[in-house]
Order: structure tokens, then sequence, then C-alpha cells
């Protein structure tokens, strides 16, 4: 055989495979996924095939292993059939006429029961949440449990994670749950396990990416939840980790960069909603399966308070899009008022037509987001959106540089409430865990406007006319961004 008709064979054989790669795309592909990431992905195979393929092989299923999302399945089974009656909620004849189905809602998706007499207040002051978590802490008496996306040891958090010390020094159990591949990523992290395992902390990683331990799921699949339970009594959830204000980025530092956070700290029946997300977590990662007491102790009596809550658990371990769904709900529930705040705002069509459909419906629209960013292609992507928003009526916010708004929440008329640890983008919906509390009660959303009034104030509005002065150079970069946000 002459080297012409190897060649010849050889460049028949690789148009096969690439016919092959791309009949196959088309059959595997759109599958049981949204439009418009199936034609991303699509579009990815078919431009560069090899490379394409090798990408959706590795990111291409945006859910967690089988096994995993069966013992997710077995663990909100019991919760569901667990928590009838338990509910002892507010006058049910002063809710919103649409509540009842957006709990109903809450509950077939995520199995948490609506629960009644609850306390809240607000933190927005990064060091002064970590200071009330680590006096939390402080008082323990039985247990902490503590989950975070991100967990660092450092001049910042020094405090807090000592408490945790102390806390196992006067006998007190404590575990730790902490995300593998975003707490890896922040400087001192074998300081961090060090320090834990010094002080005879239980924690664990959660997600770990260890193929030869044959530990692997989908590599960009996180828990992004922040969550601290004490004793059961007390509970803090919201958008900040464990870390310095900084990440310890250098490109943060040299832009500087600072997080502005908003923490929820619970008291009552709905501390166990919380605990119960952590202990299903704890179980998911090491296997110790949690007692029911630890599922379900939402009997325990109560103070008298005003607040209807319900925890909403999220992510590729379930079938549905928890989250969105939620959102989606209240956005078409929403009468006179809706404030969004997300750092990162990437909405799907359905977001989008829900937002539009709102303000066409006369309902005013407010979005609250960083006038500077921290990660580009989500920034861009983000941005692709602003002129649809400007167009439809939304009133856009941008919060002043050099401050990254990373808090995550959102309000409902005078009514309903949202906080927890979701963005409102694809990443948030489909690959990470995350975990939101529905808050129904007025004061709980007047607090949550003096939140709102204060970002209004720290930002400077965005005005349609100033957009469209936009350079051409950010107008490409910002839809090629929104092509990749696709690839989900």
């Amino acid at each position: 055989m002459t080297e012409a008709q190897t060649t010849a064979i050889i460049a028949a054989l690789l148009v096969i495979v690439d016919l092959v790669i791309r009949v196959i795309a088309i059959i595997v592909v759109p599958r049981n996924r949204r439009p418009t990431a199936g034609m991303a992905w699509l579009l990815a195979i078919f431009f560069i095939p090899y490379l394409g393929i090798l990408f959706f092989l590795l990111i291409g299923n945006p859910k967690l292993p089988k096994a995993r999302r069966a013992k997710q399945d077995e663990v909100d089974r019991f919760i569901r059939e667990s928590t009838h009656g338990v509910e002892r909620v507010s006058d049910s004849t002063k809710w919103p006429t649409w509540f009842e189905g957006v709990v109903r809602l809450n509950r077939n998706l995520g199995a948490m029961p609506l629960i009644g007499s609850n306390g809240a207040r607000l933190i927005g002051d990064y060091q002064a949440s970590l200071d009330a978590m680590t006096d939390a802490i402080a008082g323990a008496e039985r247990y902490v449990h503590a989950e975070f996306y991100i967990f660092a040891y450092d001049s910042t958090t020094e405090r807090f994670v000592d408490a945790l010390g102390d806390a196992v020094a006067r006998g007190v159990e404590v575990k730790v749950l902490i995300d593998h591949i975003a707490s890896r990523r922040v400087k001192g992290y074998r300081r961090t396990i060090r320090r834990l395992t010094d002080m005879g902390v239980a924690w664990r990683l959660m997600l770990p990416v260890m193929p030869l331990k044959g530990k692997y799921q989908r590599p960009d699949l996180r828990n992004h939840r922040k969550i601290l339970v004490v004793d059961g009594e007390i509970g803090y959830l919201g958008s900040q980790n464990i870390v310095d204000r900084s990440y310890h980025k250098r490109s943060n530092i040299r832009r500087g960069l600072k997080w502005q956070e908003l923490v929820a700290e619970v008291e009552g029946p709905i501390v166990s909603g919380l605990d119960a997300i952590f202990a299903t977590d704890w179980y998911l990662e090491t296997g110790e399966a949690p007692s029911r007491d630890e599922l379900i102790p939402f009997e325990q009596e109560a103070e008298q308070q005003d607040l209807d809550c319900q925890v909403v658990p999220s992510g590729p371990g379930y079938a549905n899009e928890n989250n969105l769904k939620l959102f989606l709900a209240l956005l078409y529930a929403a009468r006179e008022r809706i404030i969004i705040t997300s750092p990162y705002f990437v909405p799907d069509e359905a977001m989008l037509r829900a937002i539009s459909g709102a303000t066409q419906r006369g309902v005013h629209v407010e979005l609250f987001v960083s006038e500077i960013g921290d990660q580009a292609l989500v920034y861009h992507a983000q941005r692709s959106y602003y002129e649809a928003l400007l167009r439809a009526g939304v009133r856009i916010y941008m919060y002043k540089a050099p401050f990254i708004l990373h808090a995550k929440h959102f309000t409902i008329d005078d009514d309903v409430a949202v906080i927890g640890s979701s963005n409102m983008d694809i990443r948030s919906f489909e690959l990470n865990m995350e975990v939101s509390l529905l808050v129904r009660g007025e004061s709980f959303v007047r607090e949550m406007r003096a939140v709102e009034d204060g970002y209004r104030r720290d930002s400077r509005e965005l005005t349609l006319e100033e957009w469209m002065r936009q350079p051409l150079r950010s107008t490409i970069l910002d839809n090629l961004a929104r092509l990749t946000s696709a690839l989900q």
C-alpha cells in the first residue's frame, strides 16, 4: 500500500468518525436537556467535534450519580411522610391567595414543610455576621453543624474556627462539611484542614473529585450551601462563606474588591429544617444514616413568633430545578413589587419571560447587581440581558465599586421574601446544590426593604440610553459569554 493510499484511508476514517459523532450527538445531546443547552452543545460538537465531544463526556451530565440521587430520594420520602401536621403556621386567611400553591410546590419538590412560629434577623455587615456565628458557637452545649461552600482558616475567620475547637474541647459534637473544589482553590487550604484535624473537628469534603479513590462526578457540580446550626436552636444561612473578604485572590486584592453579603439568623422550629439539610448532606458524604430526630425534630415547642418559613433545597441531586420553579412561581404571583438581588444574574428564557410579564401587568420590578464583576464570563453573560430587561421596564441598580454585591435574595409585594445561597443563573439552577429560605411575614419583608434601601443609596441606576452607548467590543464579549453560559 502506497503512502498516498494510507493517507486516503486515514482521511476517510476520520470523515466517517466525524459523521458518526455528529449523528450520535443529534440523538443523545438534546435528550432531557433544555433546548438552549442542547443547541449550544450541538454547535460545540459540530464546530470542534473531537474537543466538543471530549468536553461533553466530561461535563455533559448535569446530574449527580444515580446512587447518590437515590439516597436523596430516600431521605426526602421519609421527611415528606413523617412531617404531616407539624406546620403550626399563622392564620392562613391572612396569606396572599397564591401563597398556599407555592408552599405545596416546594413541599412536592423538596419535601420540607412550611413551619410557623419563627423569628429572624438580617445581618449585612461582613464581620458582624462572622462575630454572631462565632458567639453562637461559643455558647453551644450539644452540637455545632457547619456547612460551607468555601471554608478557610485565616486572620478574618480565626475566631470562628478557634471557637469550633473550643467547642470540641468542652465536649460539644462539631461536624463540618466543606466543598472540595471551591475550598481547595483558596489559599491556605491545607492549613485549614490541618487545623480542623488537630482540633478534633469531624470534617468531610463535599462532592470530592478523587477518581483514584473512587470518588468522582462531573467536577463542576458543587455544593454551594452556607449553613450553620447550633444546638438546633439557632441557625444561619445566606450568601457568606467562611473566608477573608478578599478570598485571598491576588486579582481581588489588586482591584481592592470587597464582598457585600447578607446573612439571616433564624430561630424557632425552622432551624430543624436547616439541620435536616445538613444531616442529609452528611449522610450523602459519609454513608452515616441520620436518625429520625436529626431529620424530623419539628415538634419542638417554640415561643410564638410571627414568621412562617420553609426550607427549599435544590441542586443536581433532584429531578427538578427546585429553586428555579420557586422563583418562577413567585414572579408570576407578584401583584405590586418584585425586588431581586443577585450577584450572578443569567436568567433562562422562562425567567426572562416571567419578569417581562410582571412589568407588563404593572408590577414594579427592580434588579440589584454589581457595577463591576469578579468572574469575567458570568459578568459579561449577565450584561447581555440588560437591554432586554431595561426595554421591559425593569429598573437596574448597579452597586458601586469596589464592592461585589454577593447577597442573594428577593422580595415579593409586602408579604414574602426569599434568602439563601442561590444565584439566579443556570449554574445555581442546575449544577449547584443550594438552599433557600421562603419567609412569609411583613416584619421580615420590612427588614429586607431596609436592606434594599441601603443598596439603592449605594448604587447608581442604569438607563437604557446609557446602555445603548456601550462600545461594540463590549457587546461582542457579552454575546459570546451568553452563548457559553448555555453549555450546562
